[in-house]
């Protein structure tokens, strides 16, 4: 009674559909909601670092939820949870449009709704990682692109909902299309036995043999994913690996300062005397160039050379998007944050499409989804530190080439770091392993 392998293929096409709306959703949408800063400024008197924490608080609960979403999807599966949180999604938003204060849209917009995201993010990319093997780098690649395509439609939609609807309605309309959630989270079929057949055959071989034979522990059904009972909710040992410890580092650094810019931006244009709605289309811009960036880097990743170096390209990518950062600081005209956002969807897209692949690589399958939850609650504290700190330079210096020199800055140390990091501990393990194969050599032929 076992499962079938990852099918690279058939139902995972589908699931991969899901995968992509989840993630554009859960990576467009803190970027999105930056269209409606302005209003919600002028509306409840705050400054840009208090606007801008709706944002941090959604990608940390969607970043530090990650142990929850691990812990329920090994006790319910990934459908139960994912149906969840599509719900918790929506409703967060729908009541956020009855917030008379900020503090009432953190607590909605921010907790809830990225609570809900949270929940619908790690199970789909679990799912993902089940489906697909060979052809996982592409499956990665083209899910993240989920993430640029909702990105180019939810920022010119967003403003043109605030034009017509005011905030509120803006918000109410989106709590409604975040219930797509849950139709993603319904097609999420774990994979089946091989045959009923074979089932039920096991089954009734399991009431004849002993308990070693029979493998009492393993439950396997055709409607629901279900995990074996002595299954642990959270594996910490994944921490003893090396790898994901500077894994982790890495991202923590990374974070601190990835989506600072495409947060502030739309109020940087807008300040700037950009039109509302030209503002909001440079995300639109990012998204664009971004759908395109992910898959084609997928496919490259997924080529016999470049897989085994695959934290080196990621490293490559980190320093790509940084300097991409830094050496847009002075642009203040609509053609030259055109041209930034050209690049920035380019080097932001590469980010995407490799950030999972690589930690994939360093963990394996089986220990994926206990390494995911705890990436991503060291994560949470990155992110509530970045955009917040970030929007409080711009309260306090009214420059905006600050941030983008910190969040440049950040991207670019993450980059050497893991590229040196990587070096030398991958250069460690392979002289460990020559030396363990040595000593098995000498063992087995000991008048060598």
């Amino acid at each position: 009674m076992t499962t079938v392998g990852a099918p690279d293929g058939g139902w995972g096409w589908i699931v991969l559909l899901g995968c992509f709306v989840i993630t554009g959703f859960s990576y467009a949408f803190p970027k999105a909601i930056s269209v409606y800063f302005k209003e919600l400024m002028t509306e409840f008197d705050c400054g840009y670092s208090d606007t801008a924490w709706i944002s941090s608080i959604i990608l940390a609960m969607l970043y530090g939820s990650g142990p929850i979403s691990s812990i329920m999807v090994n006790k319910f599966g990934c459908r139960p949870v994912m149906l969840v949180g599509g719900l918790l999604a929506s409703g967060g938003m729908i009541i956020a449009s009855f917030s008379t204060n900020i503090i009432q849209l953190y607590l909605t917009a921010g907790v809830i709704t990225g609570l809900g995201l949270a929940l619908n993010f790690q199970p789909s990319l679990i799912m993902l990682g089940s489906y697909f093997d060979k052809r996982r780098p592409l499956a990665n690649g083209l899910a993240a692109a989920g993430s640029p395509v909702f990105l180019s439609a939810l920022s010119p939609l967003g403003q043109l909902l605030l034009n017509h609807y005011g905030w509120k309605g803006g918000f109410l309309i989106t709590g409604g299309l975040l219930l797509n959630c849950c139709a993603c989270g319904a097609i999420m079929r774990p994979l089946k036995c091989k045959e009923r057949k074979a089932i039920a055959c096991s089954q009734e071989l399991k009431k004849m043999l002993p308990p070693e034979a029979g493998q009492e522990n393993i439950v396997c059904e055709n409607n629901n994913d279900k995990k074996p009972s002595k299954k642990k909710l959270l594996d910490f040992s994944v921490l003893a690996d090396l790898g994901l410890i500077i894994y982790i580092i890495a991202k923590f650094i990374v974070v601190l300062g990835l989506f600072v810019p495409t947060i502030l931006l739309v109020n940087y244009a807008k300040d700037q005397g950009v039109p509302d709605q030209d503002a909001a289309f440079l995300l639109s811009i990012i998204g664009f160039i971004d759908i395109f960036a992910r898959p084609t880097c997928g496919i490259v990743a997924g080529l016999k050379w470049i897989r085994p170096k695959m934290s080196y390209f990621f490293s490559l990518a980190l320093l790509f998007n940084g300097l991409t950062d830094v050496c847009s600081a002075t642009n203040t005209d609509y053609k030259g944050l055109v041209i930034f956002c050209v690049f920035f969807g380019l080097s932001y897209g590469m980010v995407g499409a490799l950030q999972f692949e690589v930690l994939m690589g360093i963990v394996g399958k089986s220990g994926f989804s206990s390494a995911l939850g705890l990436v991503l609650l060291i994560e949470a504290v990155a992110v509530l530190i970045g955009p917040p700190s970030a929007g409080y330079l711009v309260d306090r210096y009214k420059n905006y080439e600050l941030i983008f020199y910190m969040a440049g800055g950040e991207l670019i140390t993450a980059g050497i770091f893991l590229a040196l990091a990587s070096f030398i501990f991958i250069s460690r393990k392979k002289h460990k392993d020559t030396q363990q194969k040595h000593h098995g050599d000498v063992a087995i032929n000991p008048k060598r």
